[in-house]
């Protein structure tokens, strides 16, 4: 039980993945971080909502190196949240992290839920309603494709204060897209963007053979959640992770909160890599 917590094989399921979930992580934690340091005085309630938790540990395929994932880097953070809300869709994978979890001292403030994560959503937010005066929220979104639908993000952004670190699964897109684009019907790239805009984008660049095809659809996504009230981000402070072997993307963390605060503190983690270089900024 007291390896549950830890880098290392526990015994229990673990997901297996690539080498490039260790800088995604290391993004995430060091956001993590800065935020509950930062925020511990100043917020009577700090809730952390992982809407795709999985199991709480993985194992990186090539080197079988153990990773903690983003419910057990929250748990670990020096300066702890308040509550903790983890979702996933297979029980399996609940039950996991959850028997990971009792090894806290904060396993009490665990909620969590197992149940399609568009779904799920609507308690989530039902729950936090009552105390969003007093509360401050990060949610980490990390489909592993295109699961994440619009209107569950902006379900959350109804709470007053919700900080958001959203994978956009660029490589997923790629594949889905061109398809897409010519169905007459909604597609899981519609419900993903939240609306058919992004069809236009698309189109124009089949057209014109424009590079890069993501940042105006970037763009776009902002765009919708400046609508919800958050601030608008600098360019380039979206970290894309890549095929190690092929180089090939995979996708990008973009992030959003309602206060320059929080933009000033996701400007200062991605100025750096996994490896404490300066981060070269990708065009998109």
């Amino acid at each position: 039980m007291h390896d549950y917590l830890t880098p290392v094989n526990d015994g229990l399921r673990m997901r297996e993945a690539g080498p490039w979930a260790r800088e995604k992580l290391d993004y995430v934690q060091r956001y993590i971080d800065l935020f509950e340091k930062a925020m511990r005085y100043r917020w009577q309630e700090r809730n952390y909502i992982d809407l795709m938790a999985g199991l709480g540990k993985n194992c990186v395929r090539e080197t079988g190196a153990v990773l903690l994932g983003s419910p057990l880097l929250a748990l670990a953070t020096r300066y702890p949240f308040t509550g903790h809300y983890f979702v996933d869709l297979d029980a399996a994978n609940i039950e996991a992290l959850r028997q990971r979890c009792t090894a806290s001292a904060l396993a009490a403030s665990v909620h969590t839920m197992v149940g399609d994560c568009n779904a799920v959503v609507d308690q989530i937010v039902a729950s936090l309603r009552p105390h969003e005066h007093r509360s401050l929220n990060l949610a980490f979104l990390d489909p592993e494709g295109l699961e994440l639908q619009w209107a569950t993000v902006a379900k959350l952004a109804s709470i007053r204060r919700m900080d958001l670190i959203l994978n956009y699964p660029e490589g997923s897109l790629n594949r889905f897209m061109k398809q897409a684009s010519r169905e007459a019907t909604d597609t899981v790239v519609d419900r993903f963007f939240g609306d058919r805009r992004w069809r236009e984008i698309y189109r124009e660049w089949e057209r014109s053979g424009r590079s890069p095809l993501h940042r105006p659809l970037i763009d776009l996504y902002k765009s919708k959640l400046a609508s919800l009230g958050y601030v608008e981000l600098r360019q380039g402070e979206e970290p894309l992770m890549r095929n190690v072997a092929r180089r090939a993307p995979l996708y990008r963390l973009l992030f959003a909160s309602k206060h320059p605060l929080g933009d000033r503190f996701w400007h200062e983690v991605t100025q750096r890599d996994l490896y404490g270089q300066r981060r070269l900024l990708d065009a998109g």
